[in-house]
């Protein structure tokens, strides 16, 4: 760990950042006294996601593809009638 003081830091602060990227913990001093300590910021990398983890946290029900009740009335071939009208 290395002190410094706020006058000797203002002039070096190229190399002290240098240091504190490395790994080394700087204290800025003022008076004699801690004012500020210089460490680098950890970024988080970003993890890829992880195969199977939301296993059990999604559920489908078993009647998912049954038709709904509100196009029960319906026909499909209704549906392909107003289909081939509108492509013409």
């Amino acid at each position: 760990m290395q002190h410094i003081t706020i006058d000797a830091a203002s002039q070096h602060l190229h190399e002290l950042i240098a240091a504190a990227i490395n790994g080394e913990e700087i204290i800025i001093t003022k008076d004699e006294q801690p004012m500020v300590k210089l460490t680098p910021v950890i970024s988080e990398k970003k993890r890829s996601p992880l195969f199977g983890s939301a296993k059990d946290l999604i559920t489908i029900s078993d009647d998912f593809d049954e038709p709904l009740e509100e196009f029960q009335d319906i026909s499909v071939d209704r549906v392909f009638d107003a289909y081939s009208i509108t492509r013409l």
